[in-house]
């Protein structure tokens, strides 16, 4: 076993601190990584503070890892030593079911193994996240990070970057498509960027109007104040997709009415049960669907997609010392668009 410094929270509620885990020396098929950046995710905290329930503790957490390899097992292909790589938020599945042989591990019948806060495939051994030195993986669930990114940036795309991507490709969009981008935070930011690079013509639909010059220097060509509510009458019938990434409660009716007839809005965000009028989508035959991430086809897709049209996430680099700072500065919606803490600050202290 190899001893690993990371971070973790001991009980629900508690804040992060100092903790040493195991990782497992290389299998046969498996690489260690030494991990450089790993980016903070809102679900980290919603999962540390067992807000969703089923959480389990000590937990270490962390799903947007970017790394080096150090170390491959005897019969790794995909990988040696010295490759820049990345780790989502998953690290294995069963590898039989039809998601995963249709390449959407994500969906695994059997639960895919989520890379922090869930259990190995032998269902007993915790697995542990990027808030940490080092992680060892099977090399089928690790990711190439296309050469001359700034990988401080390529953090976030590992969850934010394909939470966005995936819908957006799914459902097709293309250049001549209006597409509006409801919320602007740390997924909204990126589809706002991924959206534009599709070539699409990008709105940001915000109830804080206070966001428009952000939206508009993150290539949005138009912003809707939501607060305003003669904006819904004003834009009626206007978009051929929405991608809805908040998670506060919202009306989405009022939203599918800002769509075209045989138009999508896709939810990335899971708020608590809102209230949904079948008028709102029988009428003009609208449709209503969600996304979860993407399977580790796509997820390479999208970083290779990424790499092509100069696409990364605006980031604030911490320290690991920072991190419960972080945590409710996330809250307070106080930060530009995505904290990734500099993994090199947790070899130094610890």
């Amino acid at each position: 076993m190899l001893h690993t410094p990371a971070y973790a929270a001991k009980t629900a509620k508690a804040s992060l601190e100092p903790y040493e885990i195991n990782r497992r020396e290389p299998g046969a098929h498996d690489v260690l990584i030494d991990i450089l950046y790993c980016g903070i995710c809102h679900s980290d905290i919603h999962q540390a503070r067992d807000e969703w329930g089923g959480s389990t503790f000590p937990m270490v957490p962390g799903h947007e890892i970017v790394g080096t390899v150090v170390k491959a097992g005897g019969h790794v292909t995909k990988w040696k030593p010295g490759d820049t790589v990345g780790v989502g938020c998953f690290i294995d599945s069963c590898r039989e079911c039809e998601a995963c042989l249709d390449g959407e591990e994500q969906f695994c019948e059997e639960g895919m193994s989520a890379t922090y806060n869930s259990f190995e495939r032998d269902g007993k051994t915790p697995t542990y996240g990027g808030y940490s030195t080092r992680i060892t993986v099977h090399e089928d669930y690790v990711l190439r990070i296309p050469s001359g990114m700034e990988l401080a940036r390529v953090a976030p795309l590992l969850c934010a970057g394909i939470t966005t991507y995936s819908p957006l490709k799914r459902f097709g969009v293309k250049p001549g498509h209006e597409v509006a981008i409801l919320g602007l935070g740390g997924l909204g930011h990126m589809g706002v960027k991924i959206a534009k690079a599709m070539g699409a013509t990008v709105t940001v639909l915000s109830h804080s109007p206070g966001k428009r010059d952000d939206a508009i220097a993150l290539g949005a060509d138009d912003f809707v104040d939501t607060s305003d509510k003669q904006s819904f009458k004003t834009n009626a019938k206007r978009f051929d997709f929405i991608l809805d990434t908040v998670s506060a409660m919202h009306d989405y009716n009022s939203y599918l009415g800002l769509l075209k007839r045989d138009s999508s809005m896709v939810l990335v965000g899971i708020p608590d049960p809102v209230p949904l009028s079948a008028s709102s989508l029988v009428m003009q035959r609208r449709h209503l669907s969600g996304s979860l991430i993407g399977g580790i086809r796509e997820t390479q897709e999208m970083l290779d997609f990424c790499a092509e049209h100069g696409v990364v996430s605006d980031v604030e680099v911490i320290p690991i010392q920072k991190v419960n700072e972080a945590y409710e500065r996330v809250l307070n919606s106080d930060v530009r668009y995505r904290f990734v803490i500099d993994i090199a600050s947790l070899r130094e202290k610890l």
